[in-house]
């Protein structure tokens, strides 16, 4: 990809963001995404100049307050006050990577004409995320249903020279960011607080860094639990593609597949197995992990559909001469895909947990907890604890936000998706599911060290080969925190081959 990629009316994936993020590209509008902005700035500002009808939050107040009326005298002052009024984040702050793909996500939804913005106003976030300005946001806040308002404005309060930002590790007042970049506060016009903050940016930013993620973390799961699924003396009959066939599901199909390339030439899958059948934690890996890659291609999805949506309101049509209100800021088919998410890639980690205890638990000829003198040593008992501990966390974790509703605003907005809520706690299942996979990796790691006479396939030799640069094997008792934290960073920087997703 090309350093500077251009905003066009052209739809947006979620490949094209990771290019985009991971290659560092600099955003530019294209002339066509510039003439829409424009088109749509200028006939609102000849609509509101020649009438005095009411338009929601354009010339009114915001929710139940939608009954007053505003002076034309007054309309920046409104939508200033918007923005600082609903600046009411708290708890942790947003991660910066969640808070980049904002910036870009609410970019693309404004570029597409039927927000009323001034270009300017645009141009301005554009520098934010070519000069790798990050407004900063919080956690709380959000009912994910009016958008994301508090967040988007803790993210916006900076146009306007307030708030704080993080740039090049330091962290800045709004005031200040000005005055060392050498510009110039934006003056926020009628109905721009309102489009800024009205929008599914914070949820869908959250959305697509889980479902890369969620992709990720299936391919791990398979490559981890292939090298289980050796060191346990496991049969690879139930992934034959027959079996797949007959049940007709794409992901078990795939897993299948996946499977027997990655332990294509094993030479532990030649032995003799004097057992039929493996636990279901071996044997049910194609069903499990299949079921939760068919909901992470459906989250995909929903979210891919997202990204390239207009979510603010109310929304401008220059060429039909209409205002109209409407609900694209609900979060609802966020909400609810997101809950989806987080249950299936919590799936990853609660089979997981199920093969570790497997590979300590003395069968197959492995030693009580791996190691070989079990009593003077508790070997790789205590790892499953807490790997135990972390999936009975994200049972919690799991609990659906898309099904709890609070009513807001007087009753005006008296449904919401709570899509937010949804957003952490499902970036929180992901980030345990790879501590889960770090423990189920160096447990099998360590179980393949008693079946050394034979190896497992070349793929997963160099897969092992390359872990085993930071994680050594485990003569006697150590600190295995250590080894742990390693091991979970190994998987999170591994380069993966993710064809098989």
């Amino acid at each position: 990809m090309e350093n500077t990629f251009y905003i066009t009316d052209a739809p947006l994936t979620l490949g094209i963001m990771k290019e985009v993020l991971d290659n560092n590209c600099k955003l530019e509008l294209s002339e066509e995404s510039v003439q829409r902005i424009v088109r749509c700035r200028e006939y609102l500002d000849d609509k509101l100049a020649q009438s005095d009808e009411p338009y929601y939050g354009i010339n009114t107040g915001f929710g139940s307050l939608y009954k007053h009326k505003i002076g034309k005298e007054a309309l920046t002052e409104l939508q200033e006050n918007l923005v600082r009024s609903h600046a009411c984040g708290t708890g942790a702050e947003l991660p910066q990577e969640i808070v980049r793909l904002m910036l870009l996500l609410k970019i693309q939804s404004l570029s597409y004409g039927h927000s009323g913005v001034q270009l300017s106003t645009v141009k301005r976030l554009i520098d934010f995320f070519n000069e790798e300005v990050y407004p900063i946001a919080y956690e709380f806040g959000s009912l994910g249903a009016s958008g994301d308002l508090a967040p988007l404005a803790h993210l916006s309060l900076p146009l306007m020279g307030e708030g704080e930002v993080y740039h090049q590790g330091e962290k800045l007042s709004g005031a200040q960011l000005m005055e060392k970049m050498g510009w110039e506060p934006v003056r926020l016009q009628a109905k721009e607080g309102l489009a800024l903050l009205n929008g599914t940016q914070m949820m869908a930013a959250y959305g697509v860094w889980s479902v890369w993620h969620g992709k990720r973390l299936l391919t791990l799961a398979n490559m981890v639990a292939a090298l289980s699924l050796d060191a346990f003396d496991g049969r690879l009959d139930p992934f034959q593609d027959r079996i797949q066939h007959v049940r007709k599901h794409k992901g078990q199909l795939r897993v299948g597949q996946h499977f027997q390339h990655l332990l294509e030439g094993s030479e532990l899958q030649k032995r003799h197995k004097p057992h039929v059948q493996d636990p279901y934690s071996f044997r049910c890996i194609p069903q499990v992990h299949g079921a939760s890659r068919d909901a992470i291609a459906y989250v995909d999805t929903v979210i891919a559909e997202e990204i390239n949506s207009v979510t603010d309101n109310p929304l401008i049509y220059p060429e039909e001469d209409c205002i109209v209100s409407g609900g694209n800021f609900h979060g609802q088919p966020l909400a609810m895909v997101l809950d989806h998410l987080a249950i299936a890639v919590h799936e990853l980690g609660s089979i997981s947990e199920r093969r570790t205890f497997q590979l300590i638990s003395g069968s197959r000829g492995l030693p009580d907890f791996l190691v070989a003198e079990p009593g003077l040593n508790s070997g790789l008992m205590i790892p499953q604890y807490t790997a135990a501990a972390i999936v009975s966390a994200n049972k919690q974790l799991c609990t659906p936000a898309s099904i709890d509703s609070i009513v807001s605003s007087n009753g005006q907005e008296d449904h919401v998706s709570m899509g937010a809520n949804a957003a952490t706690k499902t970036y929180r299942v992901l980030q345990n599911v790879y501590r889960i996979l770090a423990i189920e990796l160096l447990t099998a790691s360590q179980a393949l060290y008693f079946r050394k006479e034979e190896k497992t396939s070349p793929v997963l030799e160099s897969f092992l080969g390359n872990f085993r640069e930071g994680v050594s094997f485990i003569e006697h008792d150590r600190i295995l925190h250590h080894d742990m934290v390693k091991a979970e960073t190994f998987l999170t920087d591994v380069v993966l081959d993710e064809t098989y997703f």
